[in-house]
């Protein structure tokens, strides 16, 4: 039975998330993942490395993203 990531933070986690997608990629390969997802924090700039890397070692890129929904507007104010 294969085994995937699926919530998976990169270096474009900003302040939270340390892997290297190069080395991730890497280890994925080494363990023998079929696939491998990234999602970081409301960022998408690590979407393309990643699936580049992940196409290089025949890894089935998932790409994800962690977002955030707010229930009013950035410029609404609360009164209280």
């Amino acid at each position: 039975m294969s085994f995937v990531h699926l919530h998976v933070h990169t270096e474009y986690s900003l302040l939270d998330g340390f892997s290297n997608i190069q080395k991730l990629v890497a280890r994925a390969k080494e363990l023998d993942m079929p696939a491998l997802a990234i999602t970081d924090h409301g960022t998408m700039h690590g979407v393309i490395e990643f699936y580049n890397a992940a196409r290089a070692k025949d890894i089935k890129p998932i790409i994800g993203v962690e977002g955030y929904l707010a229930a009013r507007g950035m410029t609404d104010r609360d009164p209280q």
